[in-house]
């Protein structure tokens, strides 16, 4: 496997090959994905629908965020990790977002951020850049901020929309971001963009054309089952696996198969004797 991945390595692969990205959350799975040779790990604030069970990522904070990319960058050696910053960590909270992201590098070893477009974007990017953080931006569906652009839906579908979004990917190109993630745009709109800046494009239902592609790896894993987006391909169903497994392992212990005599340690029969 190549060296460890930095961010002047994923700002040259653009327009060389087509770049991986998935989403990790605990040390098992980080050391896969990154045995794999993926490209970039996030610790997605997805974290809270497919691994705490919370409704929405503005849920989940810091204190969460951060134990669980502790645990993501133990387990890597090669992927370029990137810390994905909760809602109350540079929206509700302006003035702490360069403290909040220098945490992900410092405390969590990541070794760099995304955030959300969201009204501020460009003043707090500039001063995480200016801080000397990476920063991955991201625009279109900003699962953060929904409410506010007409729920979990598809942006960009018409030329005001797709106008905009593409004033704020070179906006963002500007300001320093090496990289751009797009979820839920139209693949064309995804192309222009991708052909427009320099920076690598990441898409997540963004269609074939951005640079990198991301999923949620529950939904790639089929470990997921409340919602399955239409962007999302299961790549297996784990789900089915684990439960037949499980109830496999059910059905074992109350029929009195397992443990058998393999899975038992043993003791000398002249020290039982000694116990009298």
């Amino acid at each position: 496997m190549e060296d460890k991945m930095t961010v002047k390595e994923i700002l040259s692969l653009k327009g060389k090959r087509k770049m991986t990205m998935l989403t990790a959350y605990d040390y098992p799975l980080a050391y896969l994905v990154d045995k794999a040779g993926i490209d970039m790990i996030l610790v997605g604030d997805s974290l809270a629908n497919v691994v705490l069970g919370l409704d929405s990522t503005t849920k989940v904070g810091m204190a969460e965020m951060i134990h669980h990319a502790k645990a993501v960058t133990r387990a890597v050696k090669h992927a370029l990790v990137v810390g994905d910053m909760p809602y109350e960590s540079y929206q509700v909270n302006p003035a702490e977002s360069v403290n909040n992201a220098r945490r992900f590098i410092e405390e969590a070893k990541c070794e760099a951020v995304k955030l959300e477009w969201f009204d501020r974007c460009l003043e707090v990017t500039a001063e995480i850049i200016k801080a000397g953080i990476p920063v991955i931006g991201h625009i279109g569906l900003t699962p953060q901020t929904a409410d506010k652009i007409g729920g979990f839906k598809v942006q960009g579908k018409d030329a005001e929309q797709a106008r905009r979004l593409i004033e704020q990917a070179v906006a963002l190109e500007k300001l320093g971001c090496f990289a751009l993630l797009l979820e839920c745009v139209p693949d064309k709109i995804a192309e222009m963009i991708t052909k427009k800046i320099k920076i690598p494009t990441i898409g997540i239902g963004a269609g074939p054309y951005c640079d990198a592609q991301v999923l949620v790896i529950h939904d790639l894993l089929g470990l997921y089952e409340r919602f399955t987006p239409k962007f999302v391909k299961k790549y297996i169903n784990l789900s089915a696996l684990i439960l037949a497994a499980l109830e496999e392992y059910k059905k074992e212990v109350t029929e009195e198969k397992f443990p058998s005599k393999e899975h038992c340690f043993s003791i000398k029969e002249e020290e039982l004797k000694k116990l009298g």
